[in-house]
């Protein structure tokens, strides 16, 4: 299977959306339990393509993962983006996450963001691993931030500062 990297483009909006909805019916990646509706989703996907700060995964021109950085809120945070990834089952632990927060790491240091934040839930050991391999730290972790099926999950917090990258 030969999976690219790519910039979003408007042809990947409905790819996108499926793979979105996908990852969050797993219930344990994502704040989502299922896609937002598609205009809703469709906006959001053509202010990230504006901005410049999404990669999708392809295999041949299905997609079937994505990274966005999407600009912190706020004046005093404008030299922040806040990270968001996933990958269908079936394409992960090939390094293509890798892949994927590379690339959109590279293109946040090249649009001027100095720090990229996330959260990852507690019990998802392989993305915090992959995130640490990337030069991630943690910051804290946010207790019971999650409520998923009545079950609580605690999430770390991480950041990249640019001037910390590798």
């Amino acid at each position: 299977m030969n999976v690219t990297i790519a910039q979003l483009a408007e042809s990947h909006f409905e790819q996108l959306r499926a793979v979105l909805d996908a990852v969050a019916r797993e219930q344990r990646y994502l704040a989502l339990f299922e896609a937002p509706p598609t205009q809703e989703a469709f906006a959001f996907y053509r202010k990230l393509l504006a901005d410049g700060q999404c990669h999708v995964a392809l295999q041949d021109t299905s997609v079937v993962g994505w990274c966005d950085i999407q600009p912190a809120f706020g004046q005093a945070r404008k030299h922040v983006g806040i990270l968001g990834m996933g990958l269908l089952p079936a394409f992960r632990g090939r390094g293509i996450g890798t892949e994927l927060l590379s690339a959109a790491v590279a293109t946040a240091w090249a649009r001027g963001l100095t720090r990229i934040e996330l959260t990852v839930r507690d019990d998802n050991a392989n993305a915090k691993r992959l995130y640490e391999r990337l030069g991630f730290l943690s910051e804290g972790v946010h207790k019971q931030s999650m409520l998923v099926a009545g079950q609580h999950h605690d999430c770390y917090s991480m950041a990249l500062l640019r001037a910390h990258a590798a």
